[in-house]
């Protein structure tokens, strides 16, 4: 399978990500030197106008859910059951919440739909998760490092107080990475078996005055 990558100098770009125009990207997350698997796309113009009139309506919005596999199509139905004229936004959830049980072999999936103004884990961290599914419909990306530009001793406590940039978690010229509205990444997490020490480190974007994001999230259910 061959991923179609950024259009970015390719000495840049971080060996860890799987990188394609289509979700047949999400298999690579498999490969032991993937951390990452990124899916870009463009969002349709009726699923944009359904999320910008969501998140000017409901600026509180936050839905969780969980979905079972067997049932996708009216168990996102009934937990969005307040966006009634939402359907490009409910199909989209669905094709994704299908994807993620099909790819890791579900019954059901956390759904998480979430309304932001401000950045909800704005600093560096790693999940402690097999692998975690993050989509913005709206607003800034979330962002990530690579592992070979970052001391993972910095991570939590061991920033000593100190800010991400201050405390030596980001090597010299590191470039922080980021998804792009529509993108659709699968985060590999530390309980991910052989990854231990290894999940992504990422974090919540800052999100300016004025701006709405719109994130998704999917998680493992046993």
């Amino acid at each position: 399978m061959t991923a179609h990558a950024f259009e970015h100098d390719p000495d840049n770009l971080p060996a860890e990500a799987a990188i394609a125009l289509s979700p047949v990207v999400f298999s690579q997350i498999y490969k032991p030197e993937h951390n990452i698997a990124i899916w870009q796309r463009s969002l349709s113009q009726q699923l944009q106008t359904e999320v910008t009139e969501t998140v000017a309506t409901f600026a509180d919005l936050s839905i969780n859910a969980v979905i079972n596999q067997n049932a996708i199509a009216s168990d996102i139905d009934k937990a969005l059951e307040k966006l009634p004229q939402a359907e490009a936004l409910k199909a989209d959830l669905a094709q994704l919440v299908d994807m993620f049980c099909y790819l890791f072999e579900l019954n059901r999936v956390g759904l998480r739909l979430k309304v932001l103004e401000r950045a909800m884990c704005p600093r560096f961290h790693v999940d402690r998760v097999p692998c975690r599914l993050v989509s913005t419909y709206s607003g800034s990306g979330s962002e990530w490092l690579q592992n070979s530009g970052l001391d993972r001793s910095k991570l939590g406590a061991g920033n000593q107080g100190l800010s991400d940039q201050e405390s030596g978690l980001i090597a010299p010229h590191t470039k922080v990475q980021s998804l792009t509205v529509g993108d659709v990444a699968l985060l590999k997490g530390e309980t991910w078996q052989g990854n231990e020490g290894l999940g992504l480190v990422h974090r919540s974007p800052q999100v300016a005055t004025g701006e709405k994001r719109l994130l998704l999230t999917l998680d493992f259910i046993a």
